[in-house]
């Protein structure tokens, strides 16, 4: 299906609406009016409308199917807290407002931060960072400053080879050399290795728990007396939180700080490019080291917090984080509260060893560990039989009106493919996944050179994106003028 450019449909003197032209504002000044008319497409309301929902139907989204997208937590969200996100109240306060004006936000923002503490057993909390990478970024920045205080400005991280992408790209970006740590049979970290790497130069060791592969690091107790032995800081990836909410904290395993997704855990609809939450948690040695201001709480009075700028590594955001989208996260957590949260994380690892399962027989485990949201198979035994790949498979899998899952990811697992399923998703969903890879590993065996060209169904089958990413073809699109559209 090809769709044109709103302005390729355009065409002179049709018009979207009746609205009575505006003839001046008293409330604008004249020097700020606007003198030519923007250059807008003329088309009529029925083919805008048209065109927008001919758009909409060419992606797959939650709202259309099952979304497996390993570590990214693809979950279905309340319709009810988008609505609630849409009162005016909320939508259209400014941060530029007196604090006496927004009293009912400023506690939102308190209660989530004092939820979220407790939720990861931390001491204090910053709501600025606008996502997981940028709560990394904020904490590495707190990371450095905590031990440019301590007269150490140590220059290394470690980080595991099954972390995300976004760890050692942030250590990266703070300046620091990135020492990557290499799994076990298990799937874990290794001490014998962790002390190998560690000295007086390593600021932190970043880990997601459980990690990228699904399995939960079980040794935390003798990789935070390691890592604290030598001074050096543990950094806690928040994206997997979704797993073991309600079960074990952050802040109780050793941790000295955590970043929270809240797109992923806590309600907010994820991709397209935003917006996010990435809130930071600290012990309390690094609450000096917090980005200002944070929200404060005096004499039942809430207020922007700025006592601990001397120290601060200073703001993150130019206001005080997303917040609508903080307010989304509140309403999950508050709906739900503690059992509910803990229900949540239930749900996710029933729901990931149900369907793990119900497909493993196809594929080759990679390590014997028990995994908890989500898991990962690889599909060399499919592609050396077959010579259908990992990227076949998932092609295929869009055909039947799923999402494909992550892979060729994380790197540690050739042919990977990395499936979560999430806690939304019923047994009749995770079935019909199930039946549909089964399907697929079928015509691999009877007619394989048959998947190289999926997918069949979809608006576009498959780009070359090894050369889509290589050589990138950028084109600007030239408005047409007003007497060119007829």
């Amino acid at each position: 299906m090809s769709e044109k450019l709103i302005f390729e449909i355009s065409k002179a003197g049709r018009s979207g609406s009746f609205v009575p032209e505006c003839t001046g504002s008293p409330y604008i000044p004249e020097d700020y009016s606007r003198k030519i008319p923007p250059r807008l497409p003329s088309v009529p309301e029925n083919e805008v409308v048209r065109h927008y929902v001919r758009l909409s139907s060419l992606n797959h989204g939650l709202d259309n199917g099952m979304y497996p997208l390993g570590s990214c937590t693809m979950k279905f969200n309340p319709k009810v807290n988008e609505k609630i996100a849409g009162i005016d109240k909320f939508l259209n306060i400014h941060p530029y407002q007196d604090e006496t004006t927004i009293q009912g936000a400023l506690r939102i923002l308190h209660e989530l931060g004092e939820d979220l503490k407790s939720l990861s057993g931390m001491d204090g909390i910053t709501l600025q960072p606008a996502a997981g990478a940028h709560g990394e970024l904020t904490g590495l920045l707190m990371c450095r400053a905590y031990h440019t205080n301590k007269g150490n400005p140590r220059q290394k991280i470690l980080v595991p080879d099954s972390s995300h992408g976004t760890n050692p790209a942030t250590a990266a970006m703070c300046g620091y050399k990135v020492v990557t740590l290499h799994s076990n049979s298990e799937g874990r970290i290794d001490p014998d290795i962790l002390k190998k790497n560690m000295d007086d130069n390593v600021a932190a060791l970043m880990i997601t728990n459980p990690n990228t592969l699904g399995i939960f690091e079980d040794k935390m107790e003798e990789i935070a007396e390691i890592v604290h032995g030598s001074g050096g800081l543990l950094y806690y990836d928040g994206a997997n939180m979704n797993a073991v909410m309600g079960y074990a904290r952050p802040g109780d395993m050793g941790f000295d700080m955590v970043h929270f997704n809240l797109h992923k855990t806590f309600s907010t609809p994820h991709g397209t490019g935003g917006p996010g939450a990435g809130p930071v948690a600290v012990k309390r040695d690094i609450v000096p080291f917090l980005p200002y201001p944070v929200i404060g709480l005096e004499n039942n009075r809430y207020f922007f917090d700025y006592s601990g700028k001397e120290t601060s590594i200073g703001k993150m955001r130019a206001f005080y984080g997303n917040f609508l989208v903080l307010l989304k996260a509140y309403l999950f957590i508050r709906a739900n509260g503690f059992a509910g949260l803990k229900k949540v994380s239930e749900l996710a690892v029933l729901n990931a060893n149900y369907l793990k399962k119900k497909i493993s027989h196809n594929f080759i485990t990679p390590y014997k560990s028990d995994t908890l949201h989500e898991f990962v198979l690889s599909a060399q035994n499919i592609k050396k039989e077959f010579g259908v790949n990992t990227l076949d498979i998932s092609k295929r899998i869009l055909d039947f009106g799923i999402h494909a899952p992550t892979i060729y990811f994380p790197l540690v697992v050739k042919e990977a493919l990395m499936i979560e399923p999430t806690e939304t998703e019923t047994k009749e969903n995770l079935d019909y996944f199930a039946d549909v890879l089964e399907t697929i590993v079928s015509e691999a065996e009877e007619e394989p050179s048959g998947l190289h060209d999926a997918p069949f169904t979809t608006p576009v089958s498959r780009p070359d994106e090894v050369r889509a990413n290589r050589k990138l073809v950028l084109k600007a699109f030239s408005l047409p003028k007003e007497e060119d559209q007829g």
